[in-house]
């Protein structure tokens, strides 16, 4: 065989495997999901995303959508209220999130929120606890554990809904150990499960870059701690003002 020939030969082989690579990333997520034994899948969005086909969104095999609202204590996302109508116009249950910053007290960031989102949505609202600082015009809160304390609840108080925290592991052990017992989280924990409340949480963002049809570039994917029917029930009792459902679901 020729040095030309072989060449090609290796040249073709490697090319079809970096194929082969790039097609298993664009579904690496669901199949972990799947193989983990999470039937749930959702999606995150913001304006980041750009404009959402949410009927196309719907019928991608997202059974939940959470979207961002709000931030600080002033802060509107540009898309909120068109993704907000668009994702219930679908028929894809929704909940609001707000992206909590240290530079606010959380009351004022509670307020700002449910103004912005008014009316509740299918899932209980969530409170985005990641940002680390700096602030540029306040000095940031010395206690940030005890700001989202206050804004959950501030938001529990108008709309009988308790927030859902979000966090990352450099969030949550900068912060949060040893506090906000009790409550429910969703955990950032890109393609491993999460390490840290491990008893304590609900959801689990799973991957950063996943596709899905109705969004043109990569989005959040999520999975649901429970089998379709919990899902249903999670449902359920999100529609009941007041009402708070287990803060400690068994996994599938």
């Amino acid at each position: 065989m020729s040095r030309r020939r072989s060449w090609t030969l290796a040249l073709g082989a490697l090319a079809l495997a970096l194929l082969a690579a790039f097609a298993l990333s664009r579904v690496w997520s669901d199949l972990e999901a799947r193989l983990l034994g999470y039937e749930v899948t959702g999606v995150d969005v913001s304006n980041h995303q750009g404009a959402i086909d949410w009927a196309a969104l719907r019928g991608g095999d997202v059974a939940f959508a959470y979207i961002k609202a709000s931030e600080g204590a002033s802060f509107v996302d540009a898309r909120f209220a068109q993704n907000w109508a668009s994702a219930q116009d679908a028929g894809v249950p929704r909940g609001a999130y707000h992206f909590f910053t240290l530079c606010q007290p959380g009351v004022a960031q509670a307020r700002h929120f449910l103004r912005t989102v008014g009316q509740r949505g299918d899932l209980p609202p969530a409170i985005d606890a990641e940002h680390m600082g700096p602030c540029r015009r306040a000095p940031a809160t010395d206690d940030p554990a005890r700001e989202i304390a206050a804004f959950l609840d501030e938001v529990e108080r108008v709309s009988g809904q308790r927030p859902i925290v979000y966090t990352t592991r450099r969030f949550h052990d900068a912060f949060l150990v040893g506090r906000l017992e009790g409550e429910r989280f969703w955990i950032r924990s890109l393609g491993v499960p999460p390490r840290f409340r491990r008893d304590a949480w609900l959801f689990w963002q799973i991957y950063h870059d996943a596709r899905r049809p109705g969004v043109a570039g990569p989005v959040d994917l999520n999975v649901f701690r429970g089998s379709p029917q919990a899902f249903q029930r999670f449902l359920s009792a999100a529609a009941r003002r007041d009402a708070r459902p287990p803060a400690t679901p068994r996994d599938p």
